[in-house]
Order: structure tokens, then sequence, then C-alpha cells
């Protein structure tokens, strides 16, 4: 089996989650004699390749960030220049979110299905995970918890050819947090992870407050 893979994050590789994710994915799939070929949407001096791989491959995987419940531009945009395959063509999808709870990302992941039909092909399934924010914020262990568990889907894949598997829902994690644990997050966010996202902010140039409202 053959997958083309295309990277639908915004973000140059070096500040891709999803990039990252790809990384551990990918291992898992070729261990076993998959081959793969992989786009990355971010650069446009690969559009023309990655139209062409498109239209010559029958297994493809779009990868992608859900930004809040919006599926990045540039990938729409992309996507735009496309025309429907309707040959069989089997798609799917890894869908990967900041949040932590896989409710947040059904939204998207409803749209996805939609629109494997609009590009006239097969919907072989959604992988869903949230809770990788961290990601290119970490290194070395921290990050490898996060990621590493990105390898045993890609064997998933390897074996089935989809995301349907019942490992593939478990994946997801928890839909919806417990009471108790919902409190907890609102407590660590008025906290501690106050003052990291203030930090993150200052590293990224901001000058101004996180709630800082200039037009109210």
């Amino acid at each position: 089996m053959h997958v083309l893979i295309i990277n639908g994050s915004p973000r140059v590789k070096a500040y891709s989650n999803t990039d990252k994710i790809l990384e551990k994915f990918t291992a898992g799939m070729s261990e076993n004699g998959v081959t793969f070929e992989q786009y990355e949407v971010a650069d446009a001096k690969q559009w023309e390749k990655m139209r062409e791989a498109y239209y010559n491959n029958s297994r493809i995987i779009i990868a992608l960030p859900l930004y809040v419940e919006c599926i990045p531009g540039r990938l729409m945009e992309f996507l735009e220049t496309l025309e429907p395959k309707n040959d069989g063509t089997g798609m799917a999808f890894i869908l990967q979110s900041g949040f932590a709870e896989g409710i947040q990302l059904r939204c998207g992941e409803a749209y996805l299905e939609i629109l494997a039909r609009k590009l006239g092909c097969e919907y072989l399934g959604t992988l869903v995970k949230g809770d990788n924010f961290s990601i290119r914020f970490f290194e070395g262990e921290q990050r490898e918890r996060v990621t590493g568990p990105y390898t045993e889907m890609g064997r998933e894949y390897a074996k089935n050819g989809d995301f349907k598997s019942e490992a593939c829902k478990r994946f997801t994690g928890p839909e919806v947090f417990p009471a108790h644990i919902r409190f907890l997050v609102g407590l660590l966010q008025k906290t501690f992870a106050k003052k990291m996202f203030k930090k993150i902010a200052r590293n990224f140039g901001c000058t101004k407050a996180l709630d800082y409202r200039p037009y109210s």
C-alpha cells in the first residue's frame, strides 16, 4: 500500500505540531512495508506536485489542526484547486487540536466526512485527538509522551487501511471531562496556565495583555 499524506497545517515544518505528529505516525505506518509521500500545504511551491499526487494516488490522508472550530484557510485554499476524483479513492484524516476533550473536535470531524464526499472520495474515517497544544514547546521525553502514541496509530492504519477500528475510537480519549476534572482545569487556567500563556505571548512578541480589547 502506498499513501499520499498532506500536512494541512499552515505553519512551516519547524513550528508545526501536525508535522511532529506525522513523524511518529508514519514511523509506525511504514514498519510493515507501507510506503508514503508527504507534502506540506504551507509551502506553495509544493502545490503543483501535491495536486499531481492527489490525482495519481488511491489512498490519501490529510492531517490538520483544528483552530477553535475552523479548518485552516491555507488548506481550504489548496483544496479549492482540486477536482472531485470519483474513482474509488479512499480518503482519511488526522484531526488534532489543543483542546483536550473529544467533543471539541466533533464539528470538524463531521465536516471532514462531507469534504471527502465533495472530493469524490470514499470516507475512511478520522483519527481524532486533542491535547496537543504543548508539542512544539516540549522536547525529549515530554514531547514523546504526547506524540509517541501516534506510532501505534500508524500501525493500526497500515493494518486496516482506515481509522474506523475501536482502537482508533479509543485513541481520542475522554469525550467530556467529569465535573471534578473540569473544576481543576478551570482553576489551573486561572493560575498556572495563565502565567504560562503570558510567557508564551511575550516570546511571540506580544506587548499587550492577553485579554486586551482595543475596540470595546
